[in-house]
């Protein structure tokens, strides 16, 4: 006698469709990713505003000021007496003069205002006051 050979069902699943998806997947969730902020070298807490946006495409003094009155000029700490001299002495140096100014918010706006004015005497007209 004689049996039929029956046909048996495949249970594998199919794993090049399923590893296609993940890749996807994966490139999709890299590219939206929100990626960290390397350039805030202090931690300031900035005011806020409603309208928030600096242009990043031109080349400006980076002036930070701590909420314990340490003031950093692009990165390194300066006095307060001695931070018109360096500014003077880099502002020589490039042809677009403009500084931005990163203030704690518990700082008072006196300070800020001394800073601001120590940029004017440097004839450093560009100044922005960065919120969040």
């Amino acid at each position: 006698m004689q049996f039929r050979k029956r046909d048996e069902e495949d249970y594998s699943i199919p794993l090049t469709s399923l590893i296609d998806v993940v890749f996807l997947l994966l490139i999709f969730f890299m590219v939206s990713t929100v990626f960290i902020d390397f350039t805030k070298k202090m931690d300031i807490e900035l005011p806020e505003s409603k309208i928030s946006d600096l242009p990043l495409d031109r080349k400006s003094f980076e002036i930070e000021m701590m909420l314990d009155k340490k003031i950093y000029l692009d990165g390194e700490e300066v006095a307060i007496e001695k931070l018109e001299s360096r500014l003077k002495n880099l502002s020589e140096k490039v042809t677009k003069k403009a500084a931005i100014i990163k203030a704690d918010r518990g700082l008072p706006y006196g300070e800020v205002i001394k800073v601001m004015g120590i940029c004017k005497a440097v004839r450093i007209m560009d100044i922005d006051v960065a919120v969040k």
